[in-house]
């Protein structure tokens, strides 16, 4: 009887996620850092050649392949100006407040005319490391990649560090996604509409605990 791939490993070749690593089909690692992007528009023009040459550099001090990812997606408008209302009741002193509910004002009229979107940016790093095991586990592991784990994470802090580091010297600021960050967003490019409503849960081990146990004896003898 043959042994059917999971939806996981079939459509998105993902085997599992761990320690802040991502295993896919035939022993790949990833790791993936979000980039906070700039204001291009607003620098001057200094600034901006600055910055593109600075990114040329980093493109070109490059050793191994990476993979660029933009998501473009609609802004959370509600959730954004019920923040700005609490922190302007509670938080912020009266002149600082009086700002943050003219703003308030400015979102919605904002809202009403146009979709407001904003722009995620990820760096996808790999690691050369080999996997040696065979065993195909549901993608949400608890600690647990394979015995070649501790190489390819090992290969893949210096290689996130050293993007950090170059991405620095362009005015960029980097951080390496963890496990739950990398479930949210395979989570959310797999199903963006689900993702919007129904949240994954924050320790991924739920995910892999027995929905049923043995109860525990009480000693007692019929």
């Amino acid at each position: 009887m043959s042994r059917r791939a999971s939806v996981q490993t079939s459509r998105l070749s993902l085997e599992e996620i761990a320690d802040d690593v991502v295993l896919l089909a035939r022993g790949q690692y990833r790791a993936v850092l979000e980039v906070n992007g700039v204001h291009f528009g607003l620098q001057g023009d200094a600034e901006q050649e600055s910055l593109v040459g600075g990114f040329a550099a980093f493109l070109n001090s490059l050793s191994f392949p990476i993979q660029i990812l933009v998501r473009v997606l609609p802004v959370d408008v509600d959730g954004y100006i019920g923040d700005l209302e609490r922190r302007a009741r509670n938080e912020l002193p009266e002149n600082l407040a009086a700002l943050a509910r003219d703003h308030v004002a400015f979102v919605r009229r904002l809202a009403r005319n146009r979709t407001l979107l904003e722009r995620h940016f990820y760096l996808v790093v790999p690691a050369e490391t080999e996997a040696t095991r065979s065993r195909r586990g549901w993608p949400f592991g608890r600690g647990r990649i394979g015995r070649n784990t501790a190489a390819a994470r090992k290969q893949l802090v210096i290689r996130c560090e050293e993007v950090e580091r170059q991405l620095g010297r362009c005015g960029l600021s980097a951080r390496r996604l963890t496990s739950n960050d990398l479930a949210q967003l395979y989570y959310a490019c797999w199903c963006p509409e689900l993702s919007r409503v129904q949240r994954l849960r924050r320790d991924l081990a739920e995910y892999t605990t027995l929905v049923v146990q043995a109860g525990h004896t009480n000693g007692r003898s019929s």
